[in-house]
Parts: C-alpha cells; structure tokens; sequence
C-alpha cells in the first residue's frame, strides 16, 4: 500500500507541476503580449542613450553582462522593490530601458512589470544574452571580454 502512496503522491507532483507550468507560460506569454521587443541589432544603435537592466541573479550577472554606458543589475526577484531607487530616482520614469535575463522571460516579466510600475518607455531584449553572443558580441566580466567564437 506504501509503493501505491508514493506513487501517487509523485503522479501528483507531476501533475502540480505541469499546471505550474501552464500557468508560467501563460504568464510569459501575456507578458510578451504587452511589451515591446528590441532585436540585438537595435540595441547596437541605441546602446549610449539606454539603460540597461540585467535582471539575472548576481552570479549570473558576474559570469558576464551586455556593456552598455548604463548597465544596472537588478534580479527580476527583487525588481519591484530595487526599481524607484536604481532606475526613478536616478533617471526617471521615461528613461529608455531595455531589460534581458539569459534567454528572455525574465526579462519580458521584467519589462511587463516595470510598465505596471509606471515606466513609460521598456522594452526587453529578445532572446537575451544567448542572442546576443549567438550575433557574434562579447559579454563582459571580471575575466575581461568574453565571446562564444
């Protein structure tokens, strides 16, 4: 009766977490929905007049960052709380800002949430930092230059 038990409870783990799942991506998606997206090749343009927003943990962030004139790392976890000192205060609310995570939907998360919050002009990087090194750029750290080739 026990292995019956344990089965059971590991089914419905795996069924919690596919409803998890589905919601994630619902979530995802409705994020990406109501944002707006830069390719890589726009951001080459604007790269001086934006601020960029690394919404990666802090030990991702140190394995290497997009180098801009304004970088600011922000874990997408403690972006609402981070936000009015690091980025209102410091640039205001309409500054352009262009947010990415490593492949993109934390960084799409960031940008929908960052709106709410009354940032008038975000976008999020499509495909993240993975799109970026995939175009060929290099990544910065306390290493120096880092790139995929």
């Amino acid at each position: 009766m026990r292995n019956l038990n344990t089965k059971l409870e590991e089914y419905a783990k795996r069924c919690d977490e596919a409803y998890l799942s589905e919601h994630l991506k619902a979530l995802i998606d409705e994020a990406n929905s109501q944002i707006k997206t830069i390719e890589v090749e726009e951001l080459y343009d604007i790269a001086k007049a934006v601020v960029l927003v690394d919404v990666r943990e802090p030990e991702e962030f140190a394995s290497g960052y997009i180098d801009a004139h304004t970088v600011v790392t922000m874990p997408r976890g403690k972006l609402e709380f981070m936000a009015i000192d690091k980025l209102a205060k410091q640039f205001g609310q309409d500054v352009e800002i262009v947010t990415y995570c490593l492949k993109g939907p934390r960084g799409a998360l960031a940008a929908y949430q960052l709106q709410k919050l009354g940032f008038t002009n975000v976008k999020n990087l499509k495909g993240g930092i993975l799109e970026w090194l995939a175009k060929g750029n290099t990544i910065h750290s306390y290493l120096g230059e880092l790139s995929l080739v």
